[in-house]
């Protein structure tokens, strides 16, 4: 079996860059994060950038560091609630916050420890790591579709309702509830949602997806023909 290689990039133009994310892999998102930014810096000098998430079905913690990338600064991104805390009642603001990516084994060990033994509930609330300035902050385009699932759906959210990134594409999935696999006897496992996600201002997106900034529906003629029209679309918007 071979394993989907999670980001790949490659220059669209001379200062056009392109940035494909398949998936988020792993639960800290340490390996991806530093995947991503590697592949960020391969397009540098970069003033514009095209984010593709179509197909994307989700992951870890590594979507993280994408939406991370879109601003300079830290900002409430959203919180996740179990099923206790909603029934015992929760404050957003007091919600255990993760706000960056551990990237040493000392970091990682200590977010093990923190979710593992002593905070085992599902209830976060997540922030960007206010990584600083990038060069093409302003000129960011995402493509999305109808498969476009999960933890990509957040990051097409996010940038959309802070205005960071225009959305190209179609509606997402909209299946954006957290769920955990159980082992249920004779090698099956039995997945089933535990945590709700909504965004900062109390939007569930489950069930409803993000719709595109500018809707771009590819025709059974244009695949056939190999035409990328959404990815055209987009550098067509931050070219200009």
């Amino acid at each position: 079996m071979v394993e989907v290689k999670a980001v790949h990039s490659r220059k669209l133009a001379l200062d056009i860059g392109y940035v494909r994310v398949a998936y988020f892999p792993g639960n800290a998102g340490d390996r991806f994060a530093i995947a991503y930014e590697q592949a960020l810096t391969a397009l540098s000098p970069c003033k514009g950038l095209v984010i593709d998430l179509r197909g994307n079905i989700g992951g870890g913690l590594g979507s993280l560091r994408a939406m991370s990338s879109l601003c300079a600064d830290s900002r409430p991104i959203g919180f996740n609630v179990s099923r206790k805390a909603a029934q015992q009642g929760y404050r957003k603001d007091r919600l255990i916050r993760i706000d960056h990516i551990p990237t040493t084994k000392l970091a990682l060990i200590g977010m093990f420890l923190r979710f593992k033994l002593l905070h085992r509930d599902r209830s976060i609330a997540l922030f960007t790591e206010g990584l600083g300035p990038r060069q093409f902050h302003g000129r960011i385009a995402i493509l999305v579709n109808q498969h476009t699932k999960s933890a990509a759906e957040m990051v097409a959210d996010f940038a959309i309702t802070h205005q960071l990134a225009t959305i190209v594409g179609t509606r997402t999935a909209g299946e954006v509830l957290g769920a955990v696999n159980f082992l249920v006897g004779e090698d099956y496992r039995l997945r089933i949602p535990i945590g709700g996600w909504m965004t900062w201002d109390e939007r569930l997106l489950e069930g409803r997806g993000v719709q595109p900034d500018v809707e771009v529906v590819p025709t059974p003629t244009d695949l056939r023909a190999g035409k990328d029209i959404a990815l055209r679309e987009s550098v067509g918007l931050i070219a200009n």
